[in-house]
């Protein structure tokens, strides 16, 4: 004979909840973050400082004021709201690319509008940064945003900020306050703010080669001798400078002002053809610290550039 089958026993239940399973296959636990989608934090940790120096430097030329630290902000956050547009563009305007899009976009817009009301002469600037914030966003496009051109394109606005601050601050163009009357955008008559432009680009145009044999272009021979050409320049006009400031019978803070202008290119030489030799490559974090350096000393000497185009001693 078969022994009948035992009946099931039951099995005890838990008072504990069971967690949801996802459509999607994954579970998240309670509490967890959601991760972020890509465009909210951009990873070119060295444009900060491209960003905010010009800023600083063309307001305290001219004085400081509100619509200085405005238009800080107004820049930071149009360079996010730039970031992840630049990214959309590449991702072939994927959906899940557009929410920092709109969100910064949407705060650009209120920061740019507080500012155009504050001073409508802003607006003599918008065809230049049109042009080169169209030429950018093109290049990102067409996924060549490591090109030459967009990297030139993008230093040439963040130094075009020098003039811009200059023309805000408490001694900047009485016509920032106005839409007509001239055709001048605010800080561009101003010898002064021109002259600390000129400086900050010199150095920011030559890291464009000198970060890249570091980097995405490392051991590029080409790139290296581009690198070392455009700084040999620098330490030549540089010693124009002092030519030209000694052929006029300039004031002493000229003299010291382009002296210091020849000191530095040399240094930003040296930079360029030493450490790309070094072995082994430098590594990132040795690469900013070495970035942060130079730029404190760029910038200390761009405040010294207005005595360029001062008046000769009498």
């Amino acid at each position: 004979m078969s022994r009948p089958a035992s009946p099931a026993t039951p099995r005890p239940t838990s008072d504990r909840p069971t967690t949801p399973r996802s459509t999607t296959g994954t579970t998240r636990a309670p509490g967890a973050r959601r991760r972020r989608g890509p465009g909210w934090v951009p990873n070119e940790h060295g444009a900060w400082a491209m960003l905010v120096v010009p800023v600083v430097v063309g307001g305290v030329l001219t004085g400081v004021t509100w619509r200085t630290a405005l238009l800080l902000v107004a820049w930071l956050v149009a360079y996010l709201a730039f970031h992840a547009t630049a990214l959309w563009l590449r991702a072939s305007r994927r959906p899940r690319y557009w929410p920092p899009v709109r969100a910064y976009g949407a705060a650009v817009a209120v920061l740019g509008l507080g500012l155009v009301l504050s001073a409508p002469g802003l607006l003599r600037w918008a065809p230049a940064f049109v042009a080169l914030l169209a030429t950018s966003l093109a290049c990102s496009a067409r996924r060549a945003d490591r090109s030459w051109l967009n990297d030139g394109v993008t230093v040439g606005a963040a130094m075009l900020m020098t003039l811009v601050a200059a023309g805000l601050g408490s001694d900047g163009s009485p016509g920032a306050g106005r839409l007509g009357g001239t055709w001048v955008p605010p800080g561009a008559s101003d010898p002064a703010a021109w002259a600390a432009t000129g400086v900050l680009a010199a150095y920011f145009f030559g890291t464009v080669p000198y970060v890249k044999t570091l980097l995405r272009a490392r051991g590029d021979r080409t790139v290296l001798a581009v690198s070392i050409g455009y700084h040999a320049a620098l330490v030549v006009l540089a010693g124009g400078v002092v030519a030209i400031v000694a052929a006029r019978g300039a004031a002493r803070g000229s003299v010291v002002s382009a002296a210091l202008l020849v000191v530095v290119a040399i240094g930003l030489l040296a930079r360029a053809v030493l450490v790309p030799r070094r072995r082994p490559w430098p590594t990132a974090k040795a690469i900013g610290f070495g970035e942060i350096a130079a730029t404190i000393v760029v910038t200390t000497v761009a405040f010294t550039a207005p005595a360029l185009v001062a008046l000769p001693a009498g």
